[in-house]
């Protein structure tokens, strides 16, 4: 049985590790590279870093913290935020990352996807997808939730895998930040309608929480960040309760 994963997520902003709710209201979180070791040395499965206020200016700024990070871990590492063109992978990639994951820009240029896995393999795509419940039904948002597309939520999974996106991060909206748990029936809905990988995002406030989202859907991580960032979940003790509770996690 393949073993469920456990992701600490870094959001940054100018260096440091920021968290918000519903990504508005930041604060700081601590050092990004001492962070990312913590989460090595603990047993996270792999680690995510989103540069969330991205761009062409601080692309150099990210590909040396990419490398500072990745010089201290020994997990896989997914980079993403301001990845517009393969050239931008080949930086982070060059930089150390294993994986990227790109969001906005997949939905503006979905051929991205494509050139990506075509240069780079499939395994080396996250479509990081943000979707927004409205009026019963879910949308992918992008631009960190303030544009709504036409794409509904399922439909765009769909059409990322057939793209050749390797994994789904699906980010809930509705509850980031909130610690009211994940979504389950948005993240059992995409992990039952693809065949890729979904990692479950947005919500985690309790150990029973990722209990909750491994148990109801197929997804096959949970990610989170501020219960990381602040102890008040430890990843050790997230994955003895989740043994005890007879889900299989690498310890």
């Amino acid at each position: 049985m393949l073993k469920r994963r456990i992701i600490p997520c870094l959001d940054i902003r100018d260096g440091r590790t920021v968290k918000g709710v519903n990504f508005i209201n930041l604060v700081d979180a601590g050092d990004a590279v001492e962070l990312a070791k913590m989460y090595a040395y603990q047993g996270a499965d792999e680690l995510v870093f989103l540069d969330i206020t991205a761009t062409i200016e601080n692309r150099k700024t990210l590909a040396s913290l990419v490398e500072k990070i990745a010089a201290e871990i020994n997990i896989p590492f997914t980079v993403g935020g301001g990845i517009n063109t393969v050239e931008d992978v080949a930086l982070v990639i060059k930089a150390g990352a294993d994986k990227v994951t790109i969001n906005s820009s997949a939905v503006r240029k979905p051929e991205l996807i494509k050139e990506i896995a075509s240069q780079f393999g499939s395994q080396c795509v996250v479509v990081a997808i943000d979707t927004r419940m409205e009026n019963n039904d879910w949308f992918v948002v992008i631009d960190g939730g303030r544009t709504k597309t036409e794409w509904e939520t399922i439909q765009w999974a769909q059409s990322v895998e057939k793209a050749g996106a390797g994994e789904i991060l699906l980010t809930s909206m509705n509850t980031d930040g909130t610690k009211s748990g994940f979504s389950l029936d948005i993240t059992g809905q995409v992990s039952n309608a693809v065949n890729i990988p979904v990692i479950a995002s947005g919500g985690a406030g309790t150990m029973e929480h990722f209990r909750d989202v491994f148990f109801n859907t197929s997804c096959s991580a949970a990610l989170a960040a501020s219960i990381f960032h602040f102890g008040e979940v430890k990843i050790p003790d997230l994955k003895r309760f989740l043994k005890k509770e007879n889900i299989a996690v690498r310890i």
